[in-house]
């Protein structure tokens, strides 16, 4: 039988993002540093960012993360797609760490517990823990994070395979139940459209983050069907959507969308990036 390590090693550093620590937080503190942020009126309860390699989308990421920089959280719940396939719905890490090039990130158990208890409680849900998994948009978001929030923090990490409203609408209960015991930072992992001629893309993400600061988590995951916009996170962005409304939320900004175009100049068959912040305002 064997024994999971305490440590996630990172499965994408060296790929996604570089693996030599000081050249890591430097990039990142440059797409921070470039960062203009509009006036944003009200705590930020959540934010929604980009997850392709930092090359790609770090410019966009960079500016949901700097509306965090300097906040105080003792918990980041960072909710993801899972790319390859797994018959659960919702899955979580068997570690007890997170390994980046910039440290480890400790999971929360506790939290990991109460979620799990509350999705079996309120919805006959499993929270099944993987070891060893291949995931880069759950890891790719957390060097952002060791670098806006220096004072250190734990993490909830989950990926959510399903798109069904009933599971996610759960999802969002059970993490504004746990983030209304400790200070929580919500984070929902997505890319937008993907490969379509730029022109394409923009009409198709415009819409999909048009429906995100409508704060209707439904119609964001009734984009796709009805052919007007498409997130691969799309679970992700529903379930912190409404653990946010849960908690408060009652507006969203946009604070910037990008294409991978931006970067590599090629307008055939794009990516697109978003990042958005979800506010509680008096």
């Amino acid at each position: 039988m064997s024994t999971i390590a305490d440590v996630r090693p990172s499965p994408i550093a060296g790929r996604w993002y570089s693996a030599n620590p000081a050249q890591l937080a430097h990039q990142i503190d440059a797409y921070l540093a470039d960062v203009t942020l509009p006036q944003i009126e009200g705590q930020v309860l959540a934010i929604i960012t980009p997850h392709a390699g930092h090359r790609y989308s770090g410019r966009t990421a960079a500016y949901a993360f700097k509306s965090i920089a300097g906040h105080a959280y003792n918990l980041a719940a960072v909710i993801s797609p899972l790319h390859g396939f797994h018959p659960a719905a919702l899955l979580t890490s068997a570690h007890r760490r997170y390994a980046t090039p910039l440290g480890e990130l400790p999971i929360d158990a506790r939290a990991i517990k109460k979620l799990g208890d509350f999705l079996a409680k309120e919805g006959n849900i499993r929270l099944e823990s993987v070891a060893y998994d291949e995931e880069h948009s759950l890891e790719i978001e957390l060097p952002f994070l060791q670098r806006v929030l220096p004072d250190g923090f734990s993490l909830l990490p989950v990926m959510a395979r399903s798109h069904e409203w009933r599971i996610l609408q759960v999802l969002g209960q059970g993490l504004a139940n746990v983030a209304n015991q400790t200070a929580t930072l919500l984070v929902a992992s997505s890319d937008l459209s993907h490969f379509y001629p730029e022109r394409t893309a923009n009409v198709l993400d415009q819409e999909l983050l048009k429906r995100i600061v409508s704060l209707d988590p439904k119609a964001v995951l009734a984009a796709e069907a009805e052919g007007v916009g498409f997130a691969c996170g799309a679970g992700a962005i529903a379930a912190v959507m409404a653990a946010a409304v849960e908690m408060g939320a009652n507006a969203a900004q946009i604070l910037h969308h990008s294409t991978s175009a931006d970067e590599t100049g090629d307008l055939t068959s794009v990516v697109g990036y978003g990042s958005v912040v979800i506010l509680k305002r008096d």
